[in-house]
């Protein structure tokens, strides 16, 4: 697939997300194969400042960020906090981030791009790509994670501005509980789920996170206690 066309399906598929968590999600997925490297993660700012990690595609990734914070220092957070996006092709030697780097170094991780994710009015937070060797990244990566950024900011507006995304993500924890729930007592996998959950949410008119949050709370009670009838959506 050529350039434009990748962008082209980013953006469609982006806009055909369900909600909030997949669009998050599928951000991360493209993210790392567009830029050809091991590992990419989403920080996204909430309210009064603060910052967590909204999608991951490995725990390095989460860990990686939790350094940030626990230091007070490294490329997701100089962005976030100057704007702006930073390259290390070392973070090990590093001089901008000594403690992150070599901690970062520690995981495996010898490079890294972090990438500004915001709109002419918000700044949503940092879109940020890891290698395992030294010197993964150049210009021409850095120019292609930066259009990137670009397409997946107007998908996070538009996620933002229909759910609300920061209240999405704040829930995706219940909402996997709920689907571990799910998975378990009726030996699904975890996408059947999701749509089990969906479903219910639509057909009877409850919001996503407060139908996950009631199973979490009765995980105990058979399924014909539900206010509707979930068994059939199964």
């Amino acid at each position: 697939m050529n350039v434009p066309d990748f962008f082209s399906e980013v953006a469609l598929d982006l806009h055909e997300q369900p909600t909030a968590e997949k669009t998050v999600d599928r951000i991360t997925e493209y993210a790392q194969f567009a830029a050809e490297c091991d590992d990419a993660g989403i920080m996204l700012v909430h309210g009064r400042g603060r910052i967590e990690t909204a999608s991951k595609t490995s725990e390095r990734v989460a860990r990686s960020h939790d350094l940030q914070n626990e230091l007070d220092e490294g490329p997701c957070l100089l962005a976030l906090e100057q704007g702006g996006n930073y390259v290390s092709t070392d973070v090990e030697f590093d001089p901008r981030w000594p403690r992150w780097g070599a901690a970062a170094a520690r995981l495996g991780i010898h490079s890294a791009m972090s990438v500004l994710l915001e709109t002419r009015e918000r700044r949503y937070g940092t879109l940020n790509l890891y290698a395992d060797r030294p010197d993964a990244f150049d210009a021409n990566d850095l120019a292609t994670a930066m259009i990137f950024a670009r397409h997946a900011s107007i998908a996070l507006a538009n996620a933002h501005q229909e759910q609300g995304l920061l209240v999405a993500i704040d829930a995706r924890k219940v909402i996997g509980q709920a689907q571990g729930i799910l998975m378990e007592r009726f030996d699904i996998d975890a996408d059947r789920a999701f749509d089990v959950l969906r479903r219910y949410s639509q057909n009877h008119n409850q919001k996503l996170h407060a139908v996950a949050t009631w199973l979490v709370e009765n995980r105990q009670k058979p399924v014909s206690e539900f206010p509707g009838d979930v068994q059939a959506t199964v």
